[in-house]
């Protein structure tokens, strides 16, 4: 027997206990992909374009076939919603979990147009994975799916009941939030894609966003500067610090904004700092970020903006895995913090 609870107006059952009806299946196209910065990659899912191969780390460009921060906006009336997915890589790792490295999650807007948890896919294979979500109740609503955070998305399919159809939402009237940085910023290590700070802090905001955090890899080399120059966004996010030693923020993180300022020269960038725990002083990469900041403005440079992240976390110690990525808690207090800030920037 099915389970069911309802929760203002959408229809919720334990994902994947749905029984499959007659699904219609339709392939989801790259073209129709929220947070994918570039339209001519080497794979539909690539978050960074073709031509920057040749000018980014090899590692920087093995991490951009991961698909973080996608992810397929869509309206129907079916009651359900299936999605079909195949990867390209191992499902899990030792400190996150298969559905946060390779699974899908859906949100579906309530009745008073808030995003909510509908249910997660949890990757078995990496070809052929398959879950049917509860859709809508009482007319069409407006969904949103979420692509794997640390493996490449090969392939994606939506089905809903026969005649039913999927149709696309509201055009966004927004630019994206940008966002570059490290592992954390990909999404380690959150439960489910929905669950990265990053997509908590733009569901939150009703903004579209582009995920370029490459874990290990947020380093500041000047190609990114470029490749980010090339974005249309509403605000470029800086949160490099965990990847990056001293010498290397003292070396890179000026000329980096003054190359991404040149390229962009009216949109905000907010340079993040050093998510710590415990330490009461102010880490020193922070503490040369905010002085970089602080410099370049004293300079002329406009719409340049620091944010201390002590506390990030909260101050109870629950908020990582292994001190240094944090859970969906983490993830949830680290995004209330960039909320509040971007709120005044976008």
């Amino acid at each position: 027997m099915q389970r069911r609870r309802f929760l203002l107006g959408l229809v919720f059952l334990e994902a994947g206990c749905m029984e499959q009806q007659g699904l219609e299946w339709r392939s989801v196209r790259s073209e129709d992909t929220e947070g994918k910065g570039w339209a001519a990659t080497a794979a539909p899912f690539d978050r960074l374009p073709t031509h920057a191969q040749a000018s980014v780390p090899p590692s920087v460009w093995n991490l951009a076939h991961h698909s973080a921060g996608m992810c397929f906006r869509f309206v129907t009336a079916s009651a359900q919603i299936g999605v079909r997915w195949s990867v390209g890589g191992e499902l899990a790792m030792p400190h996150m979990p298969a559905s946060g490295v390779s699974g899908v999650d859906l949100y579906g807007r309530d009745t008073k147009s808030r995003w909510r948890f509908i249910g997660v896919g949890q990757p078995r294979q990496q070809v052929g994975n398959q879950v049917v979500f509860p859709g809508a109740s009482g007319g069409p609503r407006e969904f949103m799916l979420y692509f794997p955070l640390y493996n490449s998305t090969t392939r994606i399919e939506m089905g809903t009941a026969v005649g039913t159809a999927l149709l696309p939402p509201s055009p966004r009237t927004t630019k994206p939030i940008v966002f570059y940085g490290t592992s954390i910023t990909q999404g380690g290590c959150a439960s489910r894609p929905g669950m990265a700070f990053t997509a908590i802090t733009a569901r939150t905001l009703e903004r579209a966003h582009i995920n370029l955090g490459f874990s290990g890899n947020g380093k500041m080399e000047l190609a990114l500067a470029e490749l980010l120059g090339e974005l249309d966004a509403s605000v470029f996010v800086l949160d490099c610090l965990r990847n990056m030693s001293e010498d290397l923020v003292r070396e890179r993180m000026e000329p980096f904004m003054r190359r991404l300022r040149e390229k962009r020269p009216t949109t905000p960038i907010l340079c993040a700092g050093d998510a710590f725990l415990d330490n009461l002083a102010e880490p020193t990469r922070s503490k040369l970020t905010r002085e970089a900041v602080e410099k370049l403005t004293r300079s002329g440079i406009p719409n340049l903006q620091y944010l201390p992240m002590r506390g990030a976390w909260g101050d109870d110690g629950e908020g990582t895995v292994d001190g240094v990525h944090p859970t969906d808690l983490g993830m949830s207090r680290q995004a209330a913090l960039f909320v509040k800030v971007l709120r005044k920037l976008v």
